[in-house]
């Protein structure tokens, strides 16, 4: 019988498969661990490699699923983030704008300051002014006033009676005797006020006599050239001035007595003083047509013209 098929035979041949099973496991075992520990240090060491380009392989799929390349520029902003743009661009502008204004309302306030404060030093100065010109008044009207006085007694004193006259000449006369026999030399420079050029030579020269020689005349205003009179011959060609005595009326008659006396040294073409004009110096007093006020009357100023 073939030993194969017998029960016998099959019982030795799976015996012996067993023992060559059991001989060949150790190698089996030590072969299955040569090759694990090989896998392993081929995994380990190739790991960061191969990591890399996982993750380049990675990068270049999402910049190719974006659209981009290695060439391509800056990103631009995004068109929702143009508005946010625009807005802080137009608040930067308002703050210019409004730093702006503040500096120009600043400027405006401090030239409204200096200008309150030019005001407040020209009204002080003004006011000072004033005050001088009315002392200066006094004193000259109480130096006419002692003079009148003066002549009074020693006309009583002589038994004689003045001669009769106008008004205004003997007014003259009375308030000016003091000065009327003075001479012309000058030691002052009259102050003129011009508007329109310089005064002639003459009428300069007969104000710095004037204001020399008249006690009070050199704190009055001496109106020189303005282009809105109506006599061309007279202030527009600077050859007039106006001595402004105002209220005091022995100031304005010791002026006018002073230019009768120096009428010839003085160049003085005519007088008009409180509505009458006076045109030689040994003539009479023309009374004049009301023009309306007491400037336009001359009652608050002496009027000179003078030859040219």
């Amino acid at each position: 019988m073939d030993p194969r098929t017998t029960s016998s035979g099959r019982t030795a041949r799976s015996r012996q498969a067993a023992r060559l099973r059991a001989t060949r496991r150790p190698g089996l075992l030590l072969g299955a661990a040569a090759a694990g520990a090989l896998l392993v240090n081929v995994v380990v060491g190739a790991e960061p490699a191969a990591q890399a380009g996982a993750q380049t392989t990675g990068s270049t799929s999402v910049a190719a699923e974006l659209g981009l390349t290695a060439g391509t520029g800056a990103l631009e902003a995004p068109a929702d983030l143009q508005p946010l743009e625009d807005l802080a661009a137009s608040r930067g502008s308002r703050e210019a704008e409004e730093v702006t204004a503040q500096q120009a309302q600043a400027a405006a306030d401090q030239a409204v300051l200096d200008q309150q404060r030019a005001e407040a030093e020209a009204a002080a100065a003004a006011q000072r002014a004033a005050e001088e010109a009315a002392a200066a008044e006094a004193a000259a009207a109480a130096e006419a006033a002692a003079a009148a006085a003066e002549e009074a007694a020693a006309a009583e004193e002589a038994g004689e009676a003045p001669a009769p006259a106008s008004a205004a000449s003997s007014a003259a006369s009375s308030a000016g005797s003091s000065t009327a026999g003075s001479s012309t030399a000058s030691t002052v420079t009259a102050k003129i006020t011009n508007t329109s050029g310089a005064v002639q030579a003459v009428v300069q020269a007969a104000a710095n006599a004037v204001v020399s020689n008249v006690a009070g005349a050199g704190s009055i205003t001496l109106g020189g050239t303005r282009p809105s009179a109506a006599d061309p011959g007279g202030h527009p060609s600077g050859l007039a001035l106006d001595y402004m005595t105002m209220s005091n009326t022995a100031l304005g008659n010791a002026i006018v007595a002073y230019h009768v006396a120096h009428w010839d040294e003085l160049g003085v073409d005519y007088l008009i003083y409180q509505q009458k004009m006076l045109s030689s110096p040994g003539g009479s007093w023309s009374q004049m047509a009301d023009r309306g006020s007491a400037t336009a009357n001359h009652y608050d100023h002496v009027h000179v013209n003078y030859v040219g």
